[in-house]
């Protein structure tokens, strides 16, 4: 005998959809990526050796950190804002050819310095 496949009780909503491992590892490899670019970007710029004099003439390390953690923090937030915004703006091929234009443009910018030195 063929029994029919059981269908779901009718409840309104649509099925939610499981988790699947390809999310997952999206959400791994975005916060990886992300957290490994911005640690190597921000490894010895002038906001880390400016945060580490304030630290080395403070009496209160703690407060340093805390005040340079909330500002990494609201950057981070301004830039994630402003990404979403450009997001729902621009299409991404847009916004990868004018990053492209961007940094393409300040290599050129510091090479001239270099060259005129």
């Amino acid at each position: 005998m063929n029994n029919p496949p059981t269908q779901p009780p009718a409840t309104g909503h649509p099925p939610k959809a499981p988790v699947t491992r390809r999310r997952e590892r999206s959400f791994w490899a975005t916060l990886g990526a992300t957290f490994t670019t911005i640690l190597l970007a921000e490894m010895g710029d002038k906001t880390q050796l400016a945060t580490l004099l304030i630290a080395a003439e403070s009496q209160s390390p703690w407060l340093v950190f805390a005040g340079a953690a909330a500002a990494l923090v609201s950057t981070s937030l301004i830039g994630v804002l402003l990404g979403v915004w450009l997001s729902r703006r621009v299409s991404p091929r847009t916004l990868d050819l004018a990053a492209a234009a961007i940094l393409l443009a300040v290599s050129v910018l510091l090479l001239w310095d270099v060259v005129q030195a």
